[in-house]
């Protein structure tokens, strides 16, 4: 059976982190304030759907992030428009955040790593008690992500939320990520075998 060429990792790349840079770039080139949060806001909102759309008709995959993302960013997006208010997209992250917090912290109680569900193949070795740590650790990352985004958007300008929106928090996010790598090396993880594995696994 003939099988079908796997879409490249940039395709891949382009619709998970697309639509917040055209965010932040819109924002600077309508000049900021309100007026370029709003046209911003207008353009993360047809760069979701365009990652949509992408999404299906070329990965052939749409992810649980990206529908859970697509669905806050044109609701809480709609908001700021209809009522010319940026304040309602900036807790579109907040939401996204204590969803994820509250999904691992059910799954830590139950005994269940939701992690392992999503990242099993790449983080190959690691035992039971390894992704239960993995997963706690995460679910109170994101509470401490979604407090500190209440805290600058509520004090700091749109402007300045954006950039720590998109650089600060991916910075800490790889910190935080590499943070528990010695964790997960206690608990079984093969760093050969995890680097074979993100080899081999298709994108789909």
């Amino acid at each position: 059976m003939n099988q079908q060429p796997k879409p490249s990792t940039g395709w891949t790349m382009a619709v998970d982190y697309g639509p917040i840079v055209v965010f932040f770039v819109a924002d600077k080139l309508a000049g900021g304030g309100t007026h370029g949060a709003l046209v911003a806001t207008g353009a993360f909102m047809a760069a979701i759907v365009i990652a949509f759309i992408v999404a299906l008709t070329v990965i052939k995959r749409v992810s649980p992030m990206l529908w859970v993302s697509a669905i806050l960013i044109l609701g809480f997006g709609g908001i700021s428009l209809y009522l010319g208010d940026p304040k309602f997209i900036q807790m579109k992250p907040t939401a996204i955040y204590l969803l994820f917090a509250v999904v691992l912290l059910a799954g830590v109680i139950k005994r269940k790593a939701v992690l392992k569900w999503l990242f099993g193949p790449i983080f190959t070795g690691l035992d039971e008690e390894g992704w239960l740590k993995l997963s706690r650790n995460w679910a109170i990352f994101f509470l401490a992500l979604a407090l500190a985004n209440e805290l600058m958007r509520n004090f700091l300008s749109f402007d300045t939320w954006l950039t720590l929106k998109v650089w600060g928090v991916t910075v800490v996010s790889l910190l935080f990520g590499a943070a528990n790598m010695p964790m997960l090396l206690r608990h079984g993880l093969d760093p050969e075998k995890k680097t074979q594995a993100i080899e081999e696994t298709p994108v789909e």
